[in-house]
């Protein structure tokens, strides 16, 4: 699967520069989870990596840092029996977390008031259910 990464249409990871790791999965897989190496760890060096625009390096190192170790981001997969099938899920979940952690911030809230409109009708609420509950008290004057 030596496919490269497609992130976001600007930028494209190298299957050259994902390192993978196999091991035996504890997840489903019957008799043939002793003998399959079927779980994946997908290593990318978000550091030092020259696919990663610089313009974005600060801002994933930023957003990924209790992720990273060394600057390497590191991703497992053992849900599917296949290695093929937990490739294919690290390889996607990776994409996922890339183009989450590059997404451009959030634009700042500015703070706004509430209308008068808005008011009336809470104050209106207010007076309501202190009616109701004066009701209730059983007062009968």
């Amino acid at each position: 699967m030596p496919d490269d990464l497609v992130i976001t249409s600007s930028w494209t990871v190298p299957a050259s520069e994902l390192t993978e790791r196999f091991s035996r999965s504890s997840g489903p897989g019957g008799q043939g989870v002793n003998t399959a190496d079927s779980r994946v760890e997908l290593s990318y060096d978000v550091a030092g990596a020259p696919s990663v625009p610089d313009h974005l390096r600060a801002r994933l190192l930023a957003r990924l840092s209790s992720r990273l170790v060394g600057g390497v981001l590191t991703i497992a997969a053992s849900e599917h029996r296949t290695q093929l099938a937990n490739r294919r899920a690290a390889r996607e979940r990776l994409a996922q977390l890339l183009r989450e952690a590059a997404a451009p911030p959030a634009p700042t809230r500015r703070p706004t008031r509430p209308t008068r409109g808005s008011k009336e009708r809470r104050l209106a609420a207010k007076k309501r259910r202190g009616e109701t509950k004066r009701g209730r008290q059983g007062r009968f004057d």
